[in-house]
């Protein structure tokens, strides 16, 4: 049993599969996912994949190895399955922590801070959220922190250099072919300016080995963008023009957007920025330089980013991981000091931000009760594990801030996570919930049974593409801006409200009879949240 209680590997991983497997399924599948979904189930059906396509047409914005993975999942498991489809990056990010824990013990922290560590990692909001959602930033990041595994052993280790270059040059193109040179930016870079500030480079006979690994990767991340740009020119040049001027003028912020960073980690936001007063957690610190190195690679990488003109808040995805890091000094020094802290305002914010998270595990249940009570119907589990497990956890995390057993509290603030995602994600279903909701899959039936094919007016929406299963071809040609009909004489056509088809010209010809409705939004239509973009109408197109 001892063995087991100190096998921190074991419970880390148990931790993480609760954070990121537990109903996958359940939230709905945004834009971003449904391109890449369709750009997988086309490589599948349609053998797209090295020219990948979207809808049919070229979507060569994001490299393709993200989709590949997720491709295969969805051969394995089908491509309705939202749940298989998810699998890979929830797998993604199981690396990525068990990435961190390894790292956490090369800095010289011992097993069960590095354990910690990788328990911050997994319960930062914007980790495990993204961990759940299949989109490419994932993949980037953490194929890159594998390689920074292999590139410090290299640095710091005389063995294997070989074997160390090959490994991280391996994931650096990996991390390449996810999302381009994000991640070598926003999160390898921020790494060698860290270690040059405090570890300083010593590269006597390893030069050859850096030269090994950025050959590697760049063999490997320009291998399929150069292959696309070779069978694919026009189209390639395009893209490229597009991606490249988004960076300048689109999704534009101030440099100081970021400024809340640290609020990305959700439940360990007060634990986050408190690590970040260097003047206050210097002498409190057992291992000062590592220390030093997690708060520059953090700050680093926020700077870095700031720069960039095109702001989003899931681009900070990168500096939760160095940041993990850095807060799991802070609570290093509160499990080992706690019951010695003297200080009224400092036990105060303690008390405060840990006691919030105690007051927290009664508002959520009772807060989802009033919200949802007169549909509970089918619920009544998850509201009574939710209750229970939050009550009890509750408990635990007051009666042990009065003791000052800090190592109970911080476990607990870890089960609290682990309980909203076990019991709380399905009441996403309740909570989200649109009575006029319908599906595009319902089109199908209609068009077998009039035995029609179906077709876009102006441009697809991913969501829906996604959810009809199959591609729709648009009418509109962008390049003339003129409608091409279909020489069927009885046709779908699917159009949003506002194109009021019946005052076009080039329907003049045709009889438009209204069949039904798509609405894949999940909140009311009288929500401020309702998005028009996701609705269409489906009209049957008859030729006069």
């Amino acid at each position: 049993m001892s063995k087991l209680t100190h096998n921190y590997a074991f419970w880390l991983f148990i931790v993480a599969c609760l954070m990121l497997f537990p109903h996958l399924d359940v939230i709905e599948v945004n834009i971003m996912e449904a391109r890449n979904f369709i750009t997988a189930r086309e490589m599948a059906t349609h053998n797209h994949w090295i020219l990948t396509t979207l809808n049919d047409l070229p979507r060569y914005e994001k490299p393709p190895l993200p989709t590949w993975l997720t491709a295969v999942f969805g051969i394995i498991f089908g491509f309705d399955s939202v749940y298989g489809m998810r699998i890979p990056v929830a797998l993604i990010t199981l690396l990525l922590v068990f990435g961190v824990y390894k790292f956490s013990q090369k800095l010289g922290l011992s097993k069960q801070q590095s354990f910690r560590n990788g328990l911050i990692l997994i319960t930062s909001f914007y980790i495990y959220f993204a961990g759940r959602d299949n989109q490419w930033d994932m993949y980037t990041h953490s194929f890159m922190v594998v390689c920074i595994l292999f590139l410090w052993d290299l640095l710091n280790d005389s063995k294997k250099p070989l074997f160390n270059a090959v490994i991280a040059g391996l994931f650096f193109g990996f991390s390449f072919l996810s999302k381009g040179p994000i991640s070598v930016y926003a999160l390898l870079l921020p790494f060698l300016i860290a270690y040059g500030f405090t570890y300083k480079f010593q590269l006597k006979d390893k030069k050859v080995y850096l030269i090994l690994i950025l050959a590697l990767g760049i063999i490997i991340g320009l291998s399929w963008p150069l292959y696309v740009k070779w069978a694919d020119p026009v189209t390639s040049l395009k893209v490229t023009k597009i991606e490249s001027s988004r960076w300048g003028n689109y999704n534009t912020r101030p440099f100081y957007y970021y400024w809340s960073f640290f609020t990305q980690s959700g439940i360990w936001t007060v634990p986050a920025l408190i690590a970040l007063i260097y003047p206050y957690l210097k002498s409190r610190v057992s291992n000062l330089k590592a220390y030093q190195f997690t708060l520059i690679w953090t700050l680093a990488s926020v700077v870095l980013l700031s720069i960039v003109p095109e702001k989003k808040s899931r681009y900070l995805l990168p500096v939760l991981i160095p940041m993990a890091l850095n807060t799991g000094f802070y609570i290093e020094y509160l499990i080992n000091n706690f019951k010695n802290i003297s200080l009224k305002k400092e036990k105060g914010i303690i008390h405060f931000a840990f006691g919030l998270i105690g007051i927290i595990c009664v508002v959520i249940p009772v807060g989802i009760f009033i919200k949802v009570k007169n549909d509970l119907a089918g619920f009544e589990f998850w509201l009574i594990g939710l209750t229970l497990s939050l009550l009890a956890i509750g408990y635990v995390l007051f009666t042990n801030l009065r003791n000052k057993n800090f190592t109970k509290v911080f476990y607990a603030v870890i089960a609290v996570q682990v309980a909203v995602v076990l019991f709380g994600i399905p009441f996403t279903k309740l909570i989200l919930k649109n009575p006029d909701y319908a599906s595009a899959k319902t089109i199908r039936n209609k068009e077998k049974s009039l035995g029609v094919r179906t077709y876009e007016l102006n441009s697809f929406t991913p969501e829906i593409i996604w959810d009809y299963g199959f591609s729709i071809p648009i009418l509109l040609n962008e390049e003339t801006n003129k409608l091409n009909l279909p020489s069927e004489s009885k046709f779908g056509l699917l159009a949003l409200e506002k194109d009021h088809i019946d005052s076009k010209k080039e329907f003049q010809n045709y009889n438009l009879k209204k069949v039904s409705n798509i609405d894949l939004n999940h909140v009311p239509t009288d929500s401020k949240k309702h998005n028009d973009r996701l609705t269409r109408i489906y009209y049957i197109v008859t030729r006069k």
